[in-house]
């Protein structure tokens, strides 16, 4: 049995043999595990794994980088797994987490290099290094380097910051890394989750769902009760923003912060700009400036709160400096923020798309070709497509409108509108399919 402590009070966790750890001013949630489940319990991720496994064992930092609990630790954890079973002896693997309180008080780059070194000289052998929430260790991109260059060791690195890898930090890395972004589970990794916890439901009510809570990979180890994942997402919107940004960036006016999020969630998948943003803050009687603003935007993106969208102007075949969209690395964050999942289905419907294009690793725009608009255009490897997604097809007008915008683009690539109708209504070439199907039948994991 563990304990969750939070800022004023304490309460019983059942089941999940977690160990407190507690961040500085806070306490956001445990990281720490006394029990951990054999890996072979864990969704296994092969759509990462199959990218990142041509990399192991080479003298390259690979660096796992993602939203905070999105499941960094559990594909390390899952890496480990398979090193042991390719033969590597545990003695050879060093794993250390910077966001508990053991790892992070009292720690400098120098002093863990020292630990790490002391270790391989016991061994005698290369060793393998796991540092998890790595951003929180001042120093890190030079440690990193160190254990690669002059102890040659095997290094996995996660973070939770987009910025890890800006000029001033890279440089350290002289190219010799690769990076991995790291999602939420998709729908077909919550579909198997569900499965493994011994829950069968038709792919309609998985997608419902889905469609509220998205998939963030703890709460499908929780028994499906509404208020506790709502908690649960809540919480892990409390420590994005207040580890992740607050705290890292030093806000003064969180509430002027969190609404702008509140804002950004409710208009996600709709063009938006930093003066139609100061013109609402205005009216709520806030009036923070332009730049305030595209920082406060800057510093979602960095923590992977928020994914942007750039606009492709098909004609003149060029991005569009101005009018890209936002959309959310986890909609079921919007969800224990601000509701109405279900009532924006048409928003998330394209959220979950897009993220979905970007999990299989597509550069993904907004197409404008004249005046009308194209919901993705998708590339990869030469190749492109374009896709509408709808909500319904409940009319021949609304037909006409989704089948006509792809129909005016000439081209050869591959067209789609994507729906939740059951029935297929493709048309002059262009493609219907599902979204459930969609998102299951092209999923590499």
């Amino acid at each position: 049995m563990g304990w969750i402590l939070k800022s004023q009070y304490i309460e019983r966790f059942e089941g999940f043999g977690l160990e407190v750890s507690i961040y500085r001013e806070y306490t956001v949630f445990s990281m720490k595990t006394k029990n951990n489940p054999p890996a072979a319990e864990y969704i296994k991720r092969d759509l990462y794994m199959r990218k990142i496994r041509p990399f192991m064992n080479l003298d390259i930092i690979k660096i796992l980088t993602g939203i905070r609990r999105c499941g960094k630790s559990v594909m390390l954890r899952l890496i480990q797994e398979e090193l042991l079973a390719q033969g590597i002896d545990r003695n050879r693997i060093v794993a250390m987490n910077f966001d508990t309180l053991e790892s992070s008080l009292g720690r400098s780059a120098e002093a863990v290099y020292g630990e790490i070194k002391k270790r391989a000289e016991e061994t005698g052998e290369r060793l393998y290094l796991f540092l998890d929430e790595i951003q929180e260790l001042e120093g890190w991109e030079k440690l990193a380097n160190s254990c690669l260059t002059e102890l040659k060791a095997d290094v996995y690195l996660s973070g939770s910051n987009a910025k890890m890898l800006s000029d001033e930090y890279a440089s350290y890395l002289s190219g010799r890394y690769v990076l991995f972004r790291i999602y939420p589970f998709s729908f077909a990794e919550a579909r198997r989750a569900l499965a493994n916890a011994g829950t069968v439901l038709a792919p309609p009510e998985a997608f419902e769902r889905y469609l509220l809570y998205a998939g963030m990979p703890f709460i499908y180890q929780l028994p499906f009760d509404r208020v506790s994942i709502r908690q649960y997402l809540s919480d892990a919107a409390d420590a994005i923003i207040l580890k992740d940004i607050t705290t890292r960036y030093r806000l003064r006016d969180i509430g002027e912060f969190k609404r702008l999020i509140l804002f950004l969630f409710a208009n996600v998948g709709n063009h938006f700009s930093a003066g139609s943003i100061q013109n609402y803050l205005k009216s709520e009687k806030h009036g923070p400036s332009w730049e305030t603003i595209s920082n406060y935007i800057e510093y979602c993106k960095t923590a992977f709160l928020l994914l942007p969208a750039p606009q492709e102007d098909l004609l003149g075949k060029k991005m569009l400096k101005a009018n890209g969209k936002i959309y959310l690395t986890d909609h079921g964050i919007r969800e224990a923020m601000y509701g109405n999942n279900q009532r924006d289905i048409q928003q998330i419907l394209e959220n979950i798309v897009y993220l979905e294009l970007l999990r299989r690793d597509y550069e993904v725009s907004i197409g404008k070709n004249g005046n009308q608009e194209i919901d993705f255009v998708a590339r990869k490897n030469g190749e492109k497509m374009y896709i509408q997604v709808c909500y319904l097809l409940a009319s021949p007008e609304t037909v006409d409108r989704e089948f006509s915008v792809l129909g005016k683009v000439h081209d050869n690539y591959p067209k789609y509108v994507l729906s939740l109708d059951e029935f297929d209504l493709g048309r002059g070439g262009i493609r219907h399919q599902n979204i459930r199907d969609f998102l299951t039948s092209g999923a590499d994991d």
